[in-house]
């Protein structure tokens, strides 16, 4: 059940994350850099943080914390999954008899002749 919970809301983090560095202009994008405009916005000068960039931090702290999440409880689950409860009593099963083979050939249970006589 949490396991469940967790990856719906990782899915819809993955998906909100993308959205949202998607939606934001990258170093150098303005139409200035183009014409060789102001050095300061190409090389990185920003100013605050706008929405964007804290919502996608944010959305990436959310993002590694259920992905570590969900590889420590898949791994509790495979090896939950994996355990042999040595608790139980296990009883052999029961013993079938299974038929004995016969040493015989089939020519010579027919009473036919050996299949060396046959050719």
């Amino acid at each position: 059940m949490l396991y469940t919970f967790i990856v719906i809301v990782h899915v819809f983090i993955s998906f909100l994350m993308i959205g949202a560095i998607l939606l934001q202009s990258g170093k150098g994008a303005e139409i200035g850099a183009a014409f060789g405009g102001s050095s300061q916005t190409i090389f990185g000068s920003r100013g605050p943080a706008n929405f964007l960039s804290k919502l996608t931090v944010a959305v990436a702290t959310v993002f590694m914390l259920t992905s570590l999440s969900l590889a420590i409880l898949a791994k509790e689950r495979n090896f939950a999954s994996t355990v042999i409860d040595l608790d139980k009593k296990s009883e052999p099963p029961p013993a079938t008899q299974t038929p004995q083979p016969t040493t015989e050939s089939p020519s010579a249970t027919e009473g036919g002749s050996s299949p060396a006589e046959q050719h």
